[in-house]
């Protein structure tokens, strides 16, 4: 007897949850016919419309639940809106993660069933002007107010729907403030200061989540107020700050499968709009020859971001990239031999701390194949020694400063 009451108490719980389930569909239904947002008479009004009458506590709290799911990023706009937050991560509806600067940590937020993330996913992709269904089981956009949003339904993510949300900061940090915070010291952060100065171009290498953009925003702030500068993006995030920059944008194809705008279109743009200093937010593709060819006819100061485990395979990765465009590798290397200077590598610690890892400089060896060599890296200690390449790069900075 004792194993069938306890049996009936298990299941009560699961009926409860159940009845609110098919209670908060109905309303939500309701709703969604009349279009109407879901204040407190609106879902008072549904409800008695099914036949249930409840009180002040219990409709506000469905309110509560409702309006998470319809303004705003529902549940998780609290981590969004926290300072200091850069990703907000959601793996199934009890795994919510939030990176503060410091490494993933999970968080007591909970939706209530897979189907919840999907809504969410859904309506985040709608905002962005984009399509997120079965045909069509990923996106990766840009929300209204800059937040980059990427999802991917089930069944190409095992389980549940997976959101990823990588949080903007509004403005860039200052150097001072890289310093501050431990993502470089005094004398590298007036090394860098004197390669902006010297209109040296170079590109911001790391992995995912090191802190490429937020540095590339930083040094961008240093370019004098004189000059112009052109962004080329596959999604907007720099924010440098500067009084007199230009943003271009990629734009994928509509459903039609017309419309697309690449980074390779924007890069040919932006030479035709007097660029000081050209700059292409992440080097992905073919748009890398594009680059490479503005940086050798006259376009000082050009850099932008790219992937890499370390600043040594910059090279061999942007000759993978060339290679999407049919650029033949001797032909890559002398344009990249006469195009970039330095390279500015990041990495982040165990602690999850984002950091200059090492800068080096670009060197062609006797077959014209180029090779990156360390001038500035960060030791086991935590305080950065010069190498081999340190009088090439002063040599640089000191000849195009003068």
């Amino acid at each position: 007897m004792s194993g069938v009451r306890g049996a009936v108490e298990a299941r009560e719980p699961r009926a409860g949850q159940d009845d609110r389930a098919a209670l908060l569909d109905a309303v939500r239904l309701k709703l969604a016919e009349a279009g109407e947002e879901p204040t407190p008479a609106r879902v008072a009004a549904a409800l008695r419309s099914q036949g249930r009458l409840l009180g002040d506590t219990a409709v506000l709290g469905v309110v509560r639940t409702l309006r998470s799911e319809m303004v705003g990023a529902g549940l998780l706009e609290p981590l969004l809106a926290e300072p200091g937050v850069t990703d907000v991560l959601v793996n199934g509806p009890e795994e919510v993660w939030v990176d503060r600067g410091s490494g993933l940590e999970h968080t007591g937020i909970r939706f209530g069933d897979a189907a919840a993330v999907r809504r969410l996913a859904q309506r985040l992709a709608t905002a962005a002007g984009r399509r997120l269904d079965d045909a069509r089981p990923w996106v990766d956009a840009r929300l209204p107010d800059g937040t980059r949003l990427h999802a991917v339904l089930p069944p190409v993510a095992v389980g549940a729907p997976c959101l990823s949300l990588r949080v903007l900061r509004t403005r860039a940090f200052t150097l001072d403030e890289l310093v501050a915070a431990g993502s470089t010291d005094a004398g590298t952060a007036r090394l860098l200061r004197a390669v902006i100065d010297a209109r040296l171009s170079y590109l911001v290498s790391g992995g995912t989540g090191t802190g490429k953009t937020t540095l590339l925003s930083t040094l961008l702030g240093l370019v004098g107020h004189g000059e112009r500068i052109v962004l080329a993006e596959d999604s907007s995030e720099l924010r440098p700050d500067h009084p007199h920059v230009v943003r271009l944008e990629a734009r994928p194809a509509n459903q039609e499968g017309v419309g697309r705008v690449t980074l390779r279109d924007l890069v040919r743009q932006a030479l035709r709009m007097r660029p000081d200093r050209l700059v292409v937010g992440e080097v992905r593709g073919a748009e890398v020859t594009d680059l490479l060819s503005a940086l050798n006819t006259g376009h000082e100061g050009g850099c932008g971001t790219v992937h890499a485990n370390a600043a040594c395979d910059v090279p061999a990765r942007l000759e993978a990239l060339g290679s999407t465009a049919g650029l033949e590798r001797p032909a890559l290397h002398s344009q990249l031999a006469a195009a970039l200077s330095v390279v500015i590598h990041l990495a982040r610690d165990r602690s999850g701390r984002r950091r200059v890892a090492e800068i080096h400089v670009f060197e062609r060896d006797r077959r014209g194949l180029v090779s990156t060599v360390p001038a500035i890296v960060l030791g086991a200690d935590g305080d950065y020694r010069r190498e081999r390449g340190w009088p090439r790069l002063a040599a640089l900075c000191e000849r195009g400063a003068a």
